[in-house]
């Protein structure tokens, strides 16, 4: 007979804590996860008036940026040695796509700019999935079209990871999360977990044991409608409108500032029904009476006639009633003071929350995300736990609620996400409330890290260049010339009218951008290896931001350049082996873009950068998970209107060839810059400081399906004059 769940719960909680700790072990490794910061976001999503570089010009003082700084790489240097001290320090707000698990072991590990997080966060949120019957299906709208794309396979076996056994499986993957996020809260921090009924008090048992019963503050329920509607759908059961929010604190010492809200009308009625002649002010009677008496400490003296223990010092009852502020009742027998209104703060919010409605169709934040919450949810939890400058982190961001409102406050925040919709939405919601600069980072080596899960900590690259060479089927060449046991053959593929072809394939590091270095490499290798091959093909997880423009230069017909899938481990994992594996992978072709030659005009000690996107190739379109039907009609859209693929694009007008700065932003429903909320503009005006001497632009875009691509290109000095 199968175990039950309670039955089973010691033994999920006993192996979570293992595979924290194993995470936590290796916190000191060489090879310990790390983020890569893919952008330093500046929000400037108006072209003309809201051009960050010339903001900043014109500040007489900034936050984060010291005034008179000439240039941008100077400019935002802080941004990469931000240190996550007190308020007072440097510090950059984060937007991390990946895993939460890794993200969280690289914030704890900290790196080379980036100090540990551990006892760094003051407060934690999250809103984990909790329901297992949830399609996530995404919908793309294009102009004439409407595409509905399935989840991404990483998204896919997270998600099916999440609930391959039921709610079991939920507590194994939540549990050393959980464990991980306390080892990152602060002494005086909280966390805040919401939750529904299909695993909430499962989840609270986990709780208790990974923060101590003790430290258990509440159990918030959340009235989120006022009635739901399926009553008239035969539902036999009373109206589900609440969800629970389980509040614990990392120690006694949680950081804790009262929240009210406004008296009713009612209660205004009834307590507050005198009005102080002289004032003219509303006030109700408070009694001044020392409850408890001697055992309490309280002062026995007479005070106006009256005898008794008193809650004031003799000398601050006569300071009140000098001030008008003491009245004594009609019997002469009692006393009370005056509580005036306009010093009144309402009435403390208890633990359930009745006030907060979700957001309506109509709402102005409304973004269409299935799990937003409401801005006014994370106001007050953010106000009830934390100081301005705390810092705030939601590891499950969705819409980006928690880091919106964050901002907002005056908060500090850091928020990840698996998915690459959610990324997006929170980095163009960022954008559009015109957020302090963030930086946008991923897990560093992500690849190298799903290996280590499937194949064991002790893996080399070249085994993982194996596996890949294998799921293209291509056979491994001989040791003595293949070292790095990176390179295979293909045989017997038709090439030309009248023979098979002899194809060398290179499977690239995931450590390394695949680039001009490994393609000529792998040229010289077909040309003279073994006798020489017809052709070569280029196998790379991650490649360097000009690789389009190098393939074109190299204009080699007998050199193929593929991608290897980004999910390619987690799959591997998933099936089980090679062989289940084998005939499923799509090694697709490389998305790239094109541009305009950059123009540059001298406007007196600045000068502007305009920038014209030229066209966007997409990746392969087998690569994206759609079926036949949609995928037909995202064809029809690259045959028709290749730019109106993209989601958001940016320039950095100073590129240092490692960090993204972008300086100027738009996206599809930015309307700053155009009216159409269906495509981004495809000119960018920025106006920059004047530079002498050539400089170095980059320009990136993101496409619909979270697919980036960019563009590097030295623009000369010869400045012509606007």
């Amino acid at each position: 007979m199968p175990k039950s769940l309670l039955e089973q719960l010691p033994e999920i909680v006993a192996n979570g804590r293992k595979e924290a700790e194993r995470i936590l072990e290796n916190l000191e490794s060489r090879h310990r996860v790390g983020l890569q910061t893919r952008e330093v976001v500046l929000p400037a999503k108006d072209s003309v008036a809201h051009d960050w570089v010339t903001a900043q010009a014109r500040a007489a003082q900034s936050e984060v940026f010291a005034p008179g700084q000439a240039s941008l790489l100077e400019t935002a240097q802080p941004l990469l040695t931000a240190a996550p001290g007190n308020a007072s320090d440097a510090w950059t707000n984060r937007l991390i796509y990946g895993d939460n698990l890794m993200a969280m072991a690289a914030l704890l590990a900290g790196d080379d700019t980036t100090p540990s997080l551990r006892g760094k966060v003051d407060l934690i949120y999250i809103d984990p999935p909790f329901d297992s019957k949830a399609d996530y299906r995404t919908k793309v709208t294009l102009p004439g079209v409407e595409l509905e794309q399935k989840p991404t396979v990483i998204e896919q076996f997270a998600y099916s990871d999440t609930w391959s056994d039921g709610t079991a499986s939920y507590l194994a993957m939540i549990t050393p999360r959980l464990i991980l996020m306390r080892e990152l809260l602060a002494d005086t921090g909280s966390i805040y977990v919401h939750l529904d009924w299909h695993v909430g008090h499962y989840v609270k048992l986990v709780l208790d044991e990974v923060f101590g019963k003790d430290n258990f503050v509440n159990e918030i329920a959340w009235k989120r409608s006022h009635a739901h509607g399926d009553t008239g759908q035969g539902a036999t059961h009373f109206g589900r409108v609440t969800e629970g929010i389980y509040f614990y604190g990392r120690s006694e010492r949680r950081t804790w500032i009262p929240q009210y809200e406004p008296y009713t009308a009612a209660i205004l009625e009834r307590d507050y029904k005198y009005t102080d002649t002289a004032s003219n002010e509303r006030y109700r009677l408070m009694p001044v009476d020392g409850p408890g008496g001697a055992a309490k400490g309280n002062p026995y003296y007479e005070f106006q006639g009256v005898k008794g223990y008193w809650r004031y010092s003799q000398e601050r009852m006569q300071s009140l009633w000098e001030d008008g502020e003491i009245v004594v009742s009609s019997t002469g027998r009692s006393l009370s003071r005056k509580k005036f209104l306009k010093d009144a703060k309402g009435t403390p919010i208890p633990d359930f929350w009745s006030d907060v409605n979700r957001i309506s169709p109509t709402s102005r934040e409304r973004l269409d995300y299935p799990t937003q919450k409401p801005e006014a949810l994370l106001e007050r939890i953010i106000q009830a736990s934390t100081n301005r400058g705390g810092l705030v982190a939601d590891f499950n961001g969705g819409s980006g609620t928690t880091a919106a409102v964050a901002e907002k406050l005056g908060r500090r925040w850091i928020t990840t996400d698996l998915g690459k919709p959610a990324c997006m939405i929170m980095r163009k919601r960022f954008i559009d409330q015109e957020a302090k600069p963030f930086l946008y980072q991923a897990i560093g080596d992500y690849q190298v890290e799903a290996a280590k899960a499937t194949l064991g900590r002790d893996f080399r690259i070249g085994d993982l260049s194996q596996i890949v060479l294998s799921l293209y089927g291509a056979l491994p060449l001989p040791p003595d010339v293949n070292p790095q046991r990176n390179l295979g053959q293909v045989g017997n593929i038709a090439y030309g009218a009248n023979r098979a072809s002899k194809v060398l394939v290179l499977a690239d590091s995931p450590n390394k951008l695949t680039g001009m270095a490994t393609l000529k490499k792998a040229i010289a290798q077909r040309d003279n290896l073994l006798g020489g091959w017809d052709r070569v093909v280029v196998l790379g997880w991650n490649f360097e931001p000009s690789i389009g423009e190098t393939i074109a230069a190299l204009n080699d017909k007998h050199l193929e350049v593929l991608v290897i899938p980004a999910d390619l481990m987690d799959r591997l994992k998933k099936k089980g082996g090679i062989d289940k594996l084998r005939g499923q992978v799509r090694f697709s072709s490389l998305q790239y873009l094109t541009i305009h030659p950059v123009e540059r005009k001298a406007v007196g000690v600045q000068e502007t950068l305009t920038v014209k996107l030229k066209n966007y190739v997409l990746l392969s379109p087998e690569a994206i998970n759609l079926d036949d039907a949609n995928r037909v009609k995202l064809q029809a859209v690259i045959n028709q209107e290749p730019l109106a693929l993209i989601e958001y694009w940016a320039v950095d007008p100073d590129y240092d060839g490692k960090v993204f700065r972008s300086v100027w932003q738009d996206y599809r429903g930015n309307t700053a810059n155009d009216e159409d909320a269906l495509r981004v503009v495809t000119q960018a005006v920025v106006t920059v400081p004047l530079k002498p001497g050539p400089r170095k632009v980059c320009v990136r875009v993101v496409d619909v399906f979270g697919f980036e691509a960019e563009v590097v290109t030295m623009v000369v000095a010869n400045l012509g004059v606007a």
